[in-house]
């Protein structure tokens, strides 16, 4: 019996029998190009999906590395993922490689910001959004606003999920709707109010769903509202947005102030995890094996080919190849960037 790929043609016929796709919309989904930033929970299950639709190409992008507390509800990690701490999007790679041979993946370990926004989504057809905070999503509405790019905001917290498909010049974008970002520990997130499994589902068929109407030409049947869910009160809401906000910054205005170098340097305590994440100012690539060597007589250091774990006292560094390092056990940014400092180097 044959261990070989079924064609192209056997693997895709239920997706090809649906009216709303069809061949011809079937051979436009092989010729895209998606952009999914953030491999957590939305991350992996837009990228599983996405993956099983035949999209050509997928650009995954994430910062961080797999933890058990992680399996929960990022479905496409296993337990020796977690043992081996993989950057998320090497995982996930090796995963989506496994279910569909035919499409292109670009995984990305990196922590989007206003340096590498526009590279990530250049030559993207769509942009579906995976992350976890406002910050990095007032980021990519400000590049795809400037540059055109279609984008497909979503959020999931506790047993409640928002998503919203924005089109720039055609509908409203994320800043006529939130001007302004919550304030900070004004919502809740997931480290505060945990999150379920069904919830994520949702959001990210949701997301999914209208971005293989857009690749396939079916703008009429996308949902042009702000969509609301919490599966445990099991109520649903559907909020028409109505037209782009004429005094909108972003839109409007055409000011894209995320995508401007405001510091030299980037540094955020994430939140709910006792951690800081330092990044250098400039990209730079470093020798993970040469800096085990140097490190290995201040403290306790492990390594694989994507990262380095070094202990020191009641800290621990996580380095990335990017020079990026998220540093544990504290949430001061002054001490951990002494701890970089002195550890890593400038």
């Amino acid at each position: 019996m044959s261990s070989e790929p079924q064609p192209t043609t056997d693997r895709y016929s239920r997706q090809i029998l649906f009216s709303g796709i069809g061949r011809e919309g079937q051979s436009r989904l092989a010729q895209s190009r998606i952009l999914i930033i953030g491999c957590g929970a939305l991350g992996t299950a837009q990228a599983e999906s996405l993956a099983r639709a035949g999209i050509g190409t997928l650009r995954i992008v994430d910062r961080d590395f797999i933890e058990f507390s992680n399996l929960q509800r990022q479905t496409m990690f296993t337990e020796s993922d977690a043992v081996e701490r993989l950057p998320k999007v090497v995982a996930a790679a090796n995963h989506l490689r496994e279910i569909n041979s035919d499409i292109v993946l670009e995984p990305e370990i990196a922590d989007v910001n206003y340096s590498n926004i526009e590279r990530l989504i250049e030559d993207c057809d769509l942009v579906i959004d995976g992350t976890d905070n406002f910050a990095t999503r007032y980021l990519i509405n400000d590049a795809c606003v400037k540059h055109g790019v279609n984008w497909i905001y979503g959020a999931a917290v506790g047993s409640y999920g928002v998503t919203m498909t924005i089109r720039p010049e055609q509908t409203p974008c994320l800043r006529c709707i939130f001007p302004e970002a919550p304030p900070a520990a004004s919502a809740p997130t997931c480290d505060t109010a945990g999150v379920i499994m069904p919830i994520i589902n949702i959001i990210a068929a949701m997301q999914v769903t209208e971005a293989l109407k857009m690749l396939t030409g079916q703008i009429d049947t996308l949902h042009h509202s702000l969509m609301q869910f919490d599966v445990w009160r099991n109520e649903s809401r559907r909020i028409s947005v109505g037209e782009p906000a004429a005094k909108c910054m972003t839109c409007g205005a055409h000011k894209f102030e995320s995508l401007e170098n405001e510091s030299d340097e980037f540094a955020a305590v994430l939140c709910g995890r006792h951690a800081v994440q330092i990044s250098p100012s400039h990209p730079v690539r470093v020798d993970l094996s040469e800096l085990s060597k140097r490190l290995s007589t201040a403290g306790d250091v492990k390594a694989n080919d994507y990262l380095l774990r070094f202990r020191t006292g009641d800290f621990e560094m996580t380095v990335f190849q990017d020079a990026r390092s998220i540093i544990r056990g504290t949430d001061d940014v002054a001490t951990a960037r002494s701890l970089y400092a002195k550890y890593v180097g400038n």
